[in-house]
């Protein structure tokens, strides 16, 4: 099973820390974040890691290599950062079959196992990792409609939350997201939004299933959420 992760951003609310540095790369709690990503995927049965680069790609690819504990690794260039959906899109040259994504910039307590159980029930076609936010966090993310816990529709950061379901950056998608995505126009930032073909997947008859977060986890955007997982991790 092939591991999505979009890892090409270039950290800007992290400087210093990514001053030369790719976000990947900054540390937290002794291990790049990439490493953690890595590790929770390889937990569920990820064999073959799709890593998605841009900012100072080479760094990324020299630390690494071609695997990681065994997993093969194969890089994927995102020339152009145009969001998230654009990132998944660029991952279809080598994904089959059903696939995990994990955000590469997130820390999370533990492998997102019900996610994976939860898609091989008959039906689901795609599964989405959720957790509950304040509101006026909600308006800075995607949020989820849905109906007996199935995905009706995205909203990605809404000024007026329908609701208080927030993706996570854990994802288990099929093949069929790559078309949804070709339908896809920029959003109002410029950017191709995962939770736009998501959306349109679901539209066309496709079940999107949620599930809630095990454990926490961290979003790592600035230096104070550096601090916040290692702290976490250590405890």
């Amino acid at each position: 099973m092939d591991g999505v992760v979009p890892a090409a951003g270039d950290g800007t609310r992290l400087r210093p820390l990514t001053d030369d540095t790719p976000k990947g790369l900054v540390d937290v709690a002794g291990q790049p974040i990439l490493t953690h990503v890595f590790d929770r995927l390889l937990a569920v049965g990820v064999d073959h890691l799709v890593v998605v680069v841009g900012y100072e790609v080479g760094a990324v690819t020299s630390y690494y290599g071609d695997s990681y504990r065994g997993t093969p690794i194969s890089y994927v260039h995102q020339r152009d950062r145009l969001g998230l959906g654009h990132a998944v899109a660029r991952g279809g040259s080598v994904v089959s079959d059903t696939f995990v994504v994990c955000n590469g910039d997130n820390v999370f307590q533990r492998p997102q196992s019900a996610a994976l159980n939860r898609s091989r029930d008959d039906g689901v076609d795609a599964v989405v990792v959720t957790e509950e936010l304040p509101r006026d966090e909600a308006r800075k993310t995607g949020v989820i409609e849905t109906e007996d816990g199935r995905l009706e529709r995205v909203v990605e950061k809404p000024d007026d939350p329908p609701s208080r379901l927030s993706t996570t950056g854990w994802y288990v998608l099929p093949e069929e997201i790559f078309d949804a995505l070709e339908l896809c126009r920029p959003s109002d930032r410029g950017e191709y939004e995962l939770a736009d073909g998501l959306s349109v997947l679901a539209a066309a008859g496709g079940t999107v299933s949620t599930v809630g977060l095990d454990g926490w986890r961290v979003n790592i955007n600035t230096p104070a959420d550096v601090d916040r997982a290692e702290q976490l991790l250590t405890d």
